[in-house]
């Protein structure tokens, strides 16, 4: 794939990159140096590889899922204006 002089100032404007006119070649030079090295990559054969979420093997970290009610209703409605039962009061906004 090649870019073109055209792809290169639409890339800038989409980026709203200021590009000007003699930096359109050596921007679309990189450009095609690095859909070149995206093709490359296209080409390796990664079918008996595992997909990966690090390079170092690591198990994560898991706690026991519990379910509770928080414990802790007092202290978050204890700044509130007005609550009761441990739910906080605002006044009616809809008629």
């Amino acid at each position: 794939m090649s870019v073109d002089e055209k792809t290169v100032r639409r890339i800038a404007h989409l980026a709203r990159i200021a590009v000007t006119d003699e930096e359109v070649g050596p921007l679309g030079a990189e450009l095609n140096t690095i859909l070149a090295f995206v093709e490359q990559l296209g080409m390796v054969d990664v079918s008996g590889v595992e997909p990966m979420t690090s390079v170092l093997p690591m198990a994560m970290k898991k706690r026991e899922d519990a379910v509770t009610d928080g414990g802790r209703a007092d202290a978050v409605v204890a700044n509130a204006p007005e609550t009761e039962d441990n739910y906080f009061l605002v006044p009616k906004v809809v008629e």
